[in-house]
């Protein structure tokens, strides 16, 4: 697993999981189907659309039949303990399963009417649900200035404000921010606190870039509790959960008294020892529990326009237009609404979200015309992060065994044409969910997507398939692509000949690729950077190697002052570099095995790197200036003067990484 993949376990545990979720649990869990799953006393049995020939019906005994034989053998081969799977159409529930267990060590089953489960960023909708109520009272503009609705200010950029829109479509321009995400501190900062202490930059023009935003959608929850003059949570209980008679459902944190004992335990993998309650700082983007019972009122009411069980929370038209207000980007990839974003799949059409706390593992589906939903969490996010790829099969699956494709689409773009489209887009790129400003950044050069081509001229991206495999593009139109045996499709946009942007089906809602800046580019910077940290390392660890041989040999080092000035302060300006190094490496290394680092109590650990790298950076740069300017203004052999060169190009590339990528800083917001 790489860095990259590590640090955005921590910071993005509210993440909709592209890359899957990392947290782990424990192999050797035995997986059997929950003894208290329910299954409806009468069959239910609902007519199928005119599909091919093979198209199975969905009804509640094919659907528990396919997930008796998915999930107890998914579950027992990625090792997570206990899910929960929810499927309703036309207003009913169709099924509701529970499966394996929600505490290992009490062999506490998974029960759907009241296993609570932590679904992280699907809480979101909740919160666009809450804001759509405010909308449709004439309480909140869609396309207002939002800095109306606060007591604090966000700044412009190029003279725009950011509209809730913009918040709901992710396209608010915000960069990452990642302190107080999560932890498991009941003492950690809350909502209101994370949001005033710093407004992460617009790194992009409103309205302009998908850039997925935690930050974004908790300051729309900060507005509801603004207008409507009650607190978020209450809020929500009083005006999502009692309508939708949601029993067992809470943003709070922790959880009421009732409902914590019903809460599943969290693992890692190959850890049979529960985790914490994840404290979600941005509650409105991730805190919600509830059961998967609970979910599927929230699914119906959903798919029903709005209305539950005769208690309504949206007109039929407001909800209508939560779900149809796509924000095209990258046609004809799948786009953002309001709040939902689509999953289209075998021509339907879908809308859905996906979420990840650090344990817990989540996705929920809505097929809007034939008025179904599906909705799996997990416990656990497996070996390697098995769950990631998993619910994403799942979802998949489901749509191939109900909802097949009509008809395949064998179009191509002829093989010159698409060689040269594919080549258009080799080369470095960077994606839109990143932080510019703070020390994060350097992120961005070891996470880098590089795209390159193969022998045959198409294209070679990272992303792969459940297998592990890589994608294998076929371009089926200028400049989209379909990958072979995948529902997954790329696609381009082209500026004045050149491409310039691009994303994927699965992320193309609130992420894209854009062109990774020259200055930045891991192209030559990291095999630059390497380089240079051989030459620092070779240099600090041979000083002390160098004096004791001479020492062995009698052999003093025949310098004259100001050479043996050079010589001595090259030396230990290679081992401060280093050292600084090292000490970000530990510091990056200390957040990501402990979530509760991404908080004000590690302030004083990222302050003693900022401050030995400021020192380290900067005074060993200049000392091997000095060290140059002495070797060849005296007599010295030419392996000292091509080293010294060398040390120079080393200390000046690793002073560019670190004021590039913003190492070289006193801020602790991030």
């Amino acid at each position: 697993m790489s860095m990259k993949k590590l640090l955005v376990t921590a910071i993005t545990a509210l993440t909709l999981g592209i890359s899957g979720a990392f947290a782990q649990t424990p192999s050797s869990v035995p997986v059997t189907p929950n003894p208290l799953a329910t299954v409806p006393s009468s069959t239910m049995v609902l007519p199928a659309e005119s599909l091919p020939n093979g198209t199975h019906a969905l009804s509640t005994v094919d659907v528990n039949a396919w997930l008796d034989g998915y999930m107890p053998y998914a579950l027992a081969t990625a090792g997570v303990p206990g899910a929960v799977v929810v499927v309703v159409k036309d207003g009913q529930i169709l099924t509701e399963r529970g499966f394996g267990y929600a505490d290992v060590a009490e062999h506490t089953p998974v029960d759907p009417k009241l296993t609570l489960f932590r679904p992280g960023s699907v809480s979101k909708l909740f919160t666009w649900t809450a804001v759509m109520q405010l909308v449709e009272q004439g309480k909140i503009d869609l396309d207002g200035d939002i800095n109306q609705y606060l007591d604090f200010k966000i700044p412009a950029r190029d003279g725009k404000p950011i509209t809730m829109r913009n918040l709901m479509q992710h396209t608010a321009g915000f960069e990452e921010q990642a302190k107080g995400t999560i932890s498991n501190d009941p003492q950690a900062s809350r909502m209101e606190a994370i949001l005033k202490q710093w407004v992460p930059h617009r790194v992009f023009a409103a309205g302009s870039t998908p850039a997925y935003s935690n930050y974004g959608a908790s300051l729309a929850g900060y507005i509801v509790q603004r207008v409507s003059g009650e607190s978020f949570d209450d809020y929500m209980d009083k005006h999502i959960f009692a309508p939708l008679e949601m029993k067992h459902s809470s943003f709070r944190q922790p959880l009421p008294a009732d409902l914590a004992p019903l809460m599943a335990k969290g693992y890692k993998f190959e850890d049979p020892k529960p985790q914490p309650f994840e404290f979600i700082g941005p509650a409105p983007a991730g805190a919600l529990a509830s059961t998967g019972e609970d979910m599927a009122h929230f699914m119906i009411a959903h798919l029903q326009g709005g209305e539950y069980d005769g208690h309504r929370i949206l007109s039929a038209q407001t909800a209508a237009q939560m779900h149809n207000s796509p924000l095209t980007v990258l046609p004809p990839l799948n786009r953002m609404e309001l709040g939902f974003f689509e999953t289209n799949i075998n021509g339907r059409e879908v809308i859905a979200h996906l979420g990840d706390t650090a344990l817990f593992h989540t996705s929920l589906h809505l097929f809007l015309k034939q008025g179904v939903g599906f909705y799996v969490s997990f416990n656990s996010a497996g070996k390697a992060g098995a769950v990631g790829g998993l619910r994403g099969a799942m979802f998949r699956d489901f749509a191939d065994r109900y909802f097949p494709a009509r008809k395949s689409d064998d179009a191509r773009v002829d093989a010159a044409t698409a060689e040269k489209h594919a080549r258009m887009l080799v080369g470095h790129w960077d994606n839109s969910r990143t932080s510019k400003s703070t020390f994060l950044a350097v992120l961005d050069l070891i996470g880098q997507t590089k795209v390159s081509l193969n022998a045959q001229g198409g294209l070679v991206l990272p992303f792969k398939n459940l297998g592990g495999l890589p994608l294998q593009w076929v371009e089926v139109s200028p400049f989209v692509w379909h990958a072979v045996n995948s529902h997954e499709r790329l696609a381009a946009k082209v500026v004045d000949g050149k491409a310039v942007r691009f994303s994927i089906d699965e992320v193309s809602p609130f992420m894209v690729f854009d062109r990774t800046p020259a200055t930045q580019n891991a192209a030559w910077l990291m095999p630059l950077l390497i380089a240079s940290l051989l030459a620092l390392v070779l240099t600090a660890l041979l000083w002390p190697v160098n004096a004791i041989v001479r020492r062995c040999y009698r052999a003093p080092l025949q310098l004259a002052p100001r050479a043996m000035r050079g010589y001595r302060l090259s030396k230990i300006a290679a081992l401060l570099i280093v050292a600084a190094l090292l000490a970000w490496l530990l510091t990056f290394q200390s957040m990501m095995s402990n979530l509760n680092n991404f908080g004000a109590s590690f302030d004083s650990v990222i302050h003693a790197s900022q401050v030995f790298g400021i020192i380290a950076f900067i005074g060993g740069w200049l000392a091997v200036l000095v060290n140059l300017y002495a070797v060849w203004s005296t007599p010295r052999r030419w392996p000292a003067r091509v080293w010294s060169v060398a040390l120079v190009i080393s200390a000046s590339t690793v002073l560019w990484v670190a004021v590039v990528f913003h190492l070289i800083s006193l801020s602790t917001n991030y």
